[in-house]
């Protein structure tokens, strides 16, 4: 039987809930969620089952659908090295979809007409044109997502829509909270009706194309970023360095990583006293990976610093995870 199948990329401004989407749609954890912008670095791509729908008297019906869902970095004008990776994982995204999600949090004040403003109203002016501009230039169906409106008054969801609609020719504009799954059948409803009908890309019960390896860093960067203050999160960076599957039932997956940050002062606070910090992160984070591989865990955290590698083009290129695995495919070869 025919299917609709494609894919679909989330874009919008750090904070929007792309993240928080990606994960209600599936129905469980797959990307990093924190209340700090800029918490997601690469795509994310979460493949979701749509069953046939049948028509009925009070609904049109829709038939059955896989849809590969793009969580992307939240849009921003790039400043460092760091940013600039996280800006082309947009584009990237942008340039192989069959539709685009943009996401919109209702709770941001919107620009009035001929307003003049200054210091961070600007700042957030500035961020909204810009994401603005690269969603008027796709080709594609695009469909308006209007998050968090959970935690606004009804008579102010009107004035929304009516503005949203003046900015751009959407396939669908669909009020959601993705925090309390509000609007979500809508929403894929609206995604199945503009992909076209293909194959499924991937197996029904595959939900992702990441490795293991950088969803387990992924939660140790969660940690960091839940529980570290202003000064650590946008500077630290997980790398797994050692990653063993247990070798006979009932044994622990051994798994030794690396946290960077870029000062020594940043060390400390994610050491803490007397390694109280560092434990803390490392006990959230080896609950939720055992619980993601199905078995016990043994975690070894480390502290590195890596002065300003968020501007070392060196190391970020060593951060990507489709680059971690082809040098593992080489030291593999080499060692066979």
């Amino acid at each position: 039987m025919p299917i609709r199948s494609g894919f679909v990329s989330i874009v919008g401004r750090p904070n929007a809930g792309k993240s928080t989407l990606v994960n209600a749609l599936l129905g469980q954890k797959l990307a990093i969620v924190t209340h700090k912008p800029q918490t997601t670095r690469n795509r994310i791509q979460a493949v979701l089952e749509v069953p046939l729908k049948k028509k009925t008297t009070r609904h049109p019906g829709h038939p059955a659908a896989q849809i590969v869902l793009v969580d992307t970095p939240g849009i921003h004008k790039p400043s460092t090295e760091l940013d600039r990776r996280m800006m082309q994982e947009v584009h990237d995204a942008l340039e192989s979809r069959d539709a685009v999600i943009f996401m919109v949090d209702v709770t941001h004040r919107l620009p009035q007409e001929g307003e003049t403003v200054t210091g961070k109203a600007k700042l957030s002016l500035d961020e909204h044109n810009f994401t603005l501009g690269l969603v008027k230039k796709l080709d594609c169906p695009v469909i308006l997502a209007l998050n968090k409106i959970d935690e606004l008054q009804r008579d102010q969801l009107l004035p929304q829509i009516a503005y949203w609609q003046k900015q751009h020719e959407f396939a669908a504009v669909i009020p959601i909270s993705a925090k309390k799954k509000d609007g979500l059948e809508r929403l894929i409803e609206a995604i199945v009706a503009v992909l076209p009908l293909g194959e499924r890309y991937f197996p029904k019960n595959q939900i992702t194309d990441q490795p293991e390896r950088f969803l387990v860093a992924e939660l140790i960067r969660e940690k960091v970023l839940l529980y570290t203050g202003e000064e650590v999160p946008y500077a630290a960076a997980v790398v797994v360095e050692r990653f063993e599957e247990p070798v006979k039932k009932g044994a622990a997956t051994r798994i030794a990583a690396a946290i960077y940050c870029e000062r020594d002062g940043q060390k400390a606070i994610l050491i803490g006293k007397g390694g109280a910090m560092l434990k803390q992160i490392g006990t959230a984070a080896r609950k939720e990976m055992e619980y993601l591989l199905g078995g016990k865990v043994f975690l070894e955290l480390f502290v590195k610093v890596q002065s300003e590698w968020r501007s070392s083009r060196g190391f970020i290129d060593d951060l990507d995870w489709r680059k971690q695995l082809e040098d593992l495919a080489i030291k593999q070869s080499n060692e066979e």
